[in-house]
């Protein structure tokens, strides 16, 4: 599904002047918190600054400020030979705040992969010298150095290779972080003693891992192939379990293949 872009315009931008697009860059806004915040900002002649695109919390959604043709004025030496994101965050968030905003980092796998289409530019990391010379690649502000600017967006932990992964088409599961699946693990098939619990995972776990619980959840249940009885003791087994709820039909002996199935949801690729 391509990405709705909804289009803020800027007048802060400028002509390529012929030079090829190299780059795919990536920043934090470090303030704006919505694609409309931070398209006002870019919107201003006065802050004669801009990106061509901005990404939220806002699922499939990417504000769009420049045209990609267009060069926008946000990343110094390095504007002319590249096509660049904001992501309404800040530099400074920790790894377990960037896994609580999964949408907007889902947005901006697509972006990057739209882009990669467009440009013809390999979804591939750049490290800093490669990303100041001559490489093709997708890189962070930071990376550029004081040639685009002396930035130090995204921040260190910035999830780049999870980012990456998405967009080369890793697949929803590939985005969610290690803590997910030994939480997933511990949730589904133990009996939750809070002391055997994953020490990485959040006190709180956000609704975006529970929804991810239920679709992993889902995929066994309904996947091609199974019997109704074996959905209806998928479904029990991964839910409450509580003996009185179990389904009428299942055998008392639960074939092998019903098990390979169940632990199928544990899986990682």
């Amino acid at each position: 599904m391509s990405l709705k872009r909804i289009q803020i315009p800027s007048p802060n931008y400028s002509s390529r002047g012929g030079a090829t697009v190299r780059l795919i860059v990536l920043h934090t806004a470090e303030g704006a918190r919505t694609i409309q915040e931070l398209g006002s900002f870019f919107a201003n002649p006065s802050s004669q600054v801009s990106s061509h695109t901005g990404a939220d919390d806002t699922p499939n959604t990417v504000g769009e400020y420049v045209r990609p043709d267009g060069k926008a004025w946000t990343a110094a030496n390095a504007n002319p030979v590249a096509v660049q994101i904001e992501l309404c965050a800040f530099a400074a968030w920790t790894a377990q705040e960037w896994d609580r905003h999964p949408n907007m980092l889902a947005n901006c796998a697509a972006w990057v992969a739209e882009e990669s289409a467009r440009f013809g530019v390999p979804i591939t990391r750049l490290n800093a010298s490669q990303a100041q010379g001559s490489g093709r690649g997708v890189c962070q502000h930071v990376d550029l150095g004081s040639w685009g600017g002396g930035h130090h967006d995204c921040g260190s932990a910035f999830p780049m290779d999870r980012v990456l992964s998405m967009a080369k088409g890793g697949g929803d599961e590939m985005g969610y972080p290690d803590w997910f699946w030994d939480w997933v693990e511990w949730q589904m098939t133990t009996t939750q003693d809070p002391a055997e619990r994953p020490k990485d995972a959040p006190a709180t776990i956000p609704d975006w891992a529970w929804d991810g619980q239920k679709k992993i959840q889902n995929r066994v249940a309904y996947r091609y192939g199974m019997t109704g009885d074996e959905r209806a003791w998928v479904d029990w087994y991964l839910g409450q379990r509580h003996p009185e709820d179990r389904p009428p039909n299942v055998p008392s002996t639960i074939p092998e293949r019903w098990w390979t199935d169940e632990a199928w949801v544990l899986a990682r690729d």
